[in-house]
């Protein structure tokens, strides 16, 4: 019989002597795994207080990170992975709401929550970096017992993600689910005991535990761990872990692309990854160079399998429907859209029509909701139905494509960014009049986040010091500054003086008004777009084959 929970599958990891886990810096089989997870899950069963046994991890991918996601499951509480690039008050907003007792750490952990109301007193951090709390662990049981309360109902993750009601979300995932998820993903893309899965991206995000850590431990395969994405690291890194298989989102794809290619890219043990939003030239140079297939693939945090893969299927397509109720759907009257008249481009010539939310009408059940959040409940099921909130199209195949995401977010390197936030933010200006911010689409994958301001006649960019004025914005998370500025002296606005935001999202940087650019990384560093500039962008687009997605 199956594994019904991720307990399960830690106990039948006990006296396991194949490698679980690998570092730089040293390995652990999965019996030494085990048995980590099994003296952290003793210590927070003596800590566990009244309430929602939660534990907040706020650590770059390090060792304690896969040790405590197995405490947590032989206790029976949840892990509620802390995005470190949030800031501030949406930082504080966010671990208040999923109500943790305790939170896992490191002094760079702290020191970013300090003076944050979080809800956890001080002496309620575990600081894995500070000697107390290597002297709490010693002589503590390596022995595993699962908590007898554990069931496949029992709370694993929750999951923060955003969503348009403007709320923190956490989206719940249980041990039941993860433990499906594991079995599932391990035969849908092929890792075995034999594979050795490279995580580069972060395990507070779903993509990694779901795609990589979960699979891996069902299949036991071995898993290894760099804190950080890095694009110069990444080969060296797949090299010296023998890496076969690894998860990625498209912006780190466009990344390594980036880097200078060598004859001896492809001296490596890659056979595939897994992940969302590269584009199908880049998974072709990345095969080219690299020898490795990049396996596209839609799902959420909320929620998985909607869509199969279709080996068949025409470049850019997500698959096809995996059950009778997944479905394309406008998003008022409720009808099935109809399939999208394609250009030679592969853009939509019928959008009006042939777009609409992904949904799926018998999926309500599957959905375990959001902790704490109504709303947010609400907002996914209507009328029996899951509704996605992304929007996609058919084509006269059958076969499904993504189109963008519905509400007021933007997806920025598989995550998903706030533009209310950037928006409120960029309003503190004192020489701002009026700002708007909103996704424009990124020439290789995802979004980059746009903004429009007013400022007053007189006012130049350059007084504006925008650079400076971002660096000063403790809680504009990492992500979050805008990569396009739009400057007038008079944005477009609707009869009640609201900004047409729609409408500049639509015109993008192919406006009249002066377009500054920042298409660097590090402090943002912005130069005003050319005519010549825009048509080269536009030539980047049509280059990576998403001339479909030009605003």
């Amino acid at each position: 019989m199956p594994h019904q929970t991720i307990a399960d599958l830690l106990l039948a990891r006990a006296g396991d002597d194949h490698p679980g886990l690998l570092t730089r810096e040293r390995s652990w089989t999965w019996d030494e795994v085990v048995g980590e997870s099994a003296a952290r899950a003793s210590w927070a069963g003596e800590l566990r207080a009244e309430g929602p046994f939660h534990i907040g991890v706020l650590l770059d991918n390090v060792p304690e990170y896969v040790f405590w996601l197995g405490a947590a499951a032989l206790a029976g509480a949840a892990v509620v992975g802390i995005n470190p690039t949030r800031r501030g008050v949406e930082l504080e907003r966010e671990v208040r709401h999923t109500e943790c007792q305790l939170i896992v750490t490191d002094r760079a952990g702290v020191d970013l929550l300090h003076g944050l109301d979080v809800g956890v007193d001080r002496d309620r951090f575990l600081v894995v970096d500070e000697p107390e709390y290597t002297s709490r662990l010693a002589g503590r049981p390596r022995r595993p017992v699962r908590s007898g309360d554990v069931t496949a109902a029992t709370r694993m993750l929750l999951l923060l993600t955003s969503g348009t009601t403007g709320t923190s979300k956490a989206a719940i995932c249980s041990q039941g689910r993860l433990a499906a998820l594991g079995a599932a993903n391990s035969a849908k893309y092929d890792i075995t005991r034999e594979d050795t899965c490279y995580c580069p991206m972060p395990l507070f995000h779903g993509n990694a535990l779901m795609a990589l850590w979960a699979p891996a431990l069902a299949a036991g395969a071995t898993i290894a761990l760099t804190r950080t994405f890095s694009a110069s690291g990444f080969l060296p890194d797949v090299r010296h872990f023998e890496a076969t298989y690894f998860t990625y989102v498209g912006k780190a794809i466009g990344y390594i692309l980036a880097r200078p290619e060598s004859d001896d890219d492809a001296d490596n043990r890659l056979t595939h990854a897994f992940g969302t939003e590269a584009s199908p030239e880049d998974a072709a140079r990345f095969l080219r160079r690299f020898g490795c297939l990049l396996v596209e693939g839609y799902g959420s945090s909320e929620g998985g399998g909607m869509l199969k893969r279709a080996p068949d299927a025409p470049v850019g397509a997500l698959g096809v429907p995996a059950r009778d109720g997944v479905r394309i759907v406008h998003p008022t009257t409720r009808e099935t859209c109809p399939p999208a008249v394609l250009d030679s481009y592969g853009r939509v010539r019928n959008p009006e029509e042939a777009i609409g939310e992904i949904v799926d009408t018998e999926g309500a059940a599957r959905f375990e909701g959001y902790y704490n959040n109504e709303a947010a409940d609400a907002e996914r099921v209507r009328h029996g139905w899951y509704w996605t909130g992304d929007l996609g199209y058919v084509d006269e195949a059958g076969y499904f494509y993504f189109a963008g995401r519905s509400g007021d977010w933007i997806r920025v390197d598989g995550e998903n960014i706030s533009a209310l936030l950037t928006e409120r933010i960029l309003r503190r200006h004192p020489r701002v009049v009026a700002a708007g911010v909103f996704g424009v689409p990124d020439p290789r994958s995802g979004d980059q986040v746009m903004a429009a301001l007013e400022v007053a006649e007189g006012t130049r960019f350059e007084d504006l010091d925008l650079p400076g004025f971002l660096a000063g914005q403790q809680d504009l998370g990492t992500k979050g500054a805008p990569r396009f500025v739009r400057v007038s002296h008079a944005l477009p606005t609707t009869g009640s003086n609201k900004l047409r935001k729609k409408e500049m999202q639509l015109d993008g940087w192919r406006t009249d008004d002066a377009v500054y650019r920042w298409a660097g990384r590090g402090r943002p560093a912005y130069a005003l777009m050319t005519d010549e500039d825009k048509a080269a962008l536009r030539g980047e687009f049509l280059a990576n084959g998403r001339g479909r997605f030009l605003p």
